[in-house]
């Protein structure tokens, strides 16, 4: 019996993923989310891979998933009934906020509901200082009286936040011991856990995001591990990260809001490890589902990663309008732009396309499942862009005739023009969302999308390819093996991961280097408990960052630090390394001003090296198509005849010019009439737009 297959699995909001990898080969699948009950459509899909490849359920060896579970319930509003529970006199932090309007000028603007409405934030007399010592000792009468009262509410769940507790936990820990007596205590969560660092609101925001979602995750994880029990799975189960790390379903059952990117995080490792195989500097990741589309910018094989990030945001792409959460996040923007996504005409005669999605059920008016409305998908059928018989591998047969019908009376009819029309309108404008997304990312972080490399997967993002490069001025598209299950590829490169934060204010001037040396290997302790969880023998990684500032500014800079103990000449490796960051983002530093430390930051890894770069191959002819299909051009508006070819018949060295569709089982490749596509040696297709 072999234990060397490995599963990944991505469930996502139209279609769950699964990709099993076998010595030497790779299977892939889609099945539809069964948005009742998400671990249904995993068995399903899970049987049916495992009798693909002839192996028993006993002979896995490894699960990886991610899901969106604990997003959507965020954003959907479907988390568990939580009270918060907080030092007397701040009960209102988490609806004060920031204290500003993320538009200013905008009259009707509306802030996102907090998660946990007024009559279940609870105060407590308490209070720490910010050096960690008492000033007031915690009323335990209190918070024993509060537990008896939360039972009465029927609350779910429990979020603990006390002012100053990341630098002492000591009154959130007791606190905790005395509600577990009325409220399960793997249902509490404390914000000295879940959040350890300094800014009270968004410590606070991440906490009852935590806990909002801990009865949720904590029963689907349960019903996944029982659900692969009885299928006849004895393996490990793992859990991807938003960080792109993968943790033990122990640690995922404790912070549950560390999922919330898991899947899109899966799909920019997967396209590291093509820039890495292509000797791409610069690359931007587009990964387009049924739902949603994210987008990353990846700069000399790494990621852009954050420790903030916003869910639910009430205005698109507006920062501050969502609710925070502070975790290691891979930093990507997502749009409501998807396969699924709805279109619609305005009472101003305008035609709008999402961010709202049709998902797996009813699902877009060509699936027949009931949905009537025009999507995304609906138009690329009417374009002829996709197959209807081999859609999803011909796990799903569309009908184009209820595509026609939906788009002509949702939109053809009440803009006066023909569907095809009305359906190109569709697939525009969807595109033009995604870059204009793409740009504004890239202004916020200081960058530009011109001359990237667009790497695209997700079962829509080969279809749209092309004319997004076209709008962001990019010449070069890598179209990777398994686009279609990008995500579910990624995970199966991810490393067990796991970062730890601390807070503790350190100026240079004065600089201890044992405090600092005792405080990372605190860290790494804490770290490589849960790493080794999953990687008992590996080689481990260690990053660390330090969040610095001048004295009296406001916010840090993130300054990438030594992994060596530090010794007497410390304060000056560390203000050369804080110059540098700060030179890099500002263009000068401040002479004569203090330096100081805020927050500290410890990820520690599984090695898991990038593949080196794919060698040349030699031209060879391309295959004679399957067939031909008039289809419209999406750069020209025209009605053209287009070659159909099937990617698995293109050999590296390949290469065709556009018109063209290259298909596969879970998505297609649209080849624009200016482009020419090439296979490359690792069989990723290329797609470059020819000189004019």
């Amino acid at each position: 019996m072999t234990r060397s297959a490995r599963l990944a699995v991505d469930i996502g909001g139209t279609f769950t993923d699964l990709v099993l990898e076998l010595p030497g080969r790779l299977l892939s699948t889609k099945v539809l989310t069964t948005q009742d009950a998400p671990e249904r459509a995993v068995m399903e899909g899970t049987a049916a891979i495992l009798t693909q490849a002839g192996l028993q359920p006993a002979e896995l060896g490894l699960v990886i998933h991610g899901t969106t579970l604990a997003t959507n319930a965020l954003i959907e509003r479907k988390g568990a009934h939580t009270a918060l529970v907080t030092t007397e006199g701040f009960r209102d932090s988490l609806e004060i906020a920031y204290e500003h309007r993320f538009e200013q000028y905008d009259l009707y603007m509306e802030r996102p509901e907090p998660l946990v409405p007024r009559p279940l934030r609870f105060e407590v007399p308490e209070r720490m200082a910010a050096d960690g010592s008492v000033l007031l000792p915690l009323d335990e009468a209190a918070v024993d009286a509060l537990g008896r009262r939360l039972t009465v509410e029927g609350v779910e769940a429990v979020a603990v936040s006390f002012l100053h507790s990341y630098r002492n936990p000591a009154h959130e820990q007791r606190a905790r011991e005395l509600l577990a007596r009325h409220i399960p205590e793997a249902r509490i969560a404390l914000s000295s856990e879940v959040c350890p660092e300094i800014r009270e609101y968004e410590r606070t925001s991440t906490t009852v995001a935590n806990a909002y979602v801990l009865p949720l995750m904590e029963g689907y994880l349960r019903q996944l591990e029982q659900g692969l029990r009885d299928l006849g799975c004895a393996c490990p189960l793992l859990l991807i990260m938003s960080s792109g790390g993968v943790t033990t379903v122990e640690t995922a059952r404790r912070f549950p809001i560390r999922l919330v990117e898991s899947g899109p995080a899966g799909g920019a490792i997967l396209a590291r490890r093509i820039a890495a195989e292509n000797g791409i500097a610069r690359a931007l990741a587009f990964d387009m589902g049924g739902t949603t589309a994210k987008i990353t910018l990846i700069d000399d094989l790494k990621p852009q990663q954050a420790r903030h990030f916003e869910i639910a945001r009430a205005a698109r792409f507006v920062k501050g309008s969502g609710i925070p959460v502070r975790i290691p996040v891979i930093d990507m923007v997502e749009i409501g732009a998807g396969g699924g996504s709805i279109a619609r005409v305005d009472p101003l005669g305008r035609l709008n396309v999402g961010p709202d999605s049709a998902g797996s059920m009813p699902g877009p008016a060509c699936y027949a499942r009931g949905g009537t409305v025009p999507t995304v998908t609906d138009a690329d059928l009417l374009l002829h862009w996709i197959d209807p018989e081999g859609f999803a591998g011909g796990y799903i047969r569309l009908e184009p005739e209820r595509a026609t019908r939906a788009v002509e009376a949702h939109a053809a009819e009440p803009l006066g023009m023909p569907a095809w029309q009305a359906a190109l309108g569709i697939t525009e404008i969807v595109t033009e969302t995604m870059a204009s997304a793409a740009r504004v990312h890239a202004v916020e972080n200081g960058k530009e999308t011109v001359d990237r490399t667009l790497i695209a997967f997700g079962g829509a993002a080969p279809l749209h390819a092309a004319r997004l490069a076209q709008k962001l001025g990019i010449r070069q598209v890598i179209v990777p093996t398994g686009a279609g299950v990008g995500s579910a590829h990624g995970f199966l490169g991810a490393p067990i991961a796991y970062e730890v934060v601390r807070t503790r204010l350190i100026p240079l001037a004065g600089f201890d280097p044992t405090t600092v040396n005792a405080l990372f290997d605190e860290m790494r302790a804490e770290a490589e408990a849960v790493v080794r969880l999953g990687a008992p023998a590996a080689l481990l990684v260690e990053e660390r960052v330090g969040f610095m500032r001048y004295r009296g500014q406001g916010h840090e800079v993130a300054v990438r630090l030594p992994t060596d103990r530090l010794g007497p000449d410390g304060t000056e490796r560390l203000r050369a390394a804080f110059e540098a960051t700060y030179r890099e983002f500002y263009g000068r530093i401040i002479p004569n001003l203090e330096i100081e430390a805020v927050t500290w930051t410890l990820a520690l890894s599984e090695d898991r090296p990038l593949p080196g770069r794919l060698p040349e191959v030699a031209p060879r002819p391309a295959p004679e198509p399957l067939d031909w299909r008039r289809l419209v051009d999406p750069g020209t508006g025209a009605e053209i005849e287009a070659a159909i070819h099937a990617r698995a018949a293109m050999q590296p060295g390949a290469r065709i010019e556009g018109p063209a569709v290259i298909t596969e089982a879970e998505t297609s490749t649209l080849v624009p009439t200016g482009f020419a596509a090439a296979v490359n040696a690792a069989g990723h297709i290329v797609i470059e737009r020819m000189a004019a």
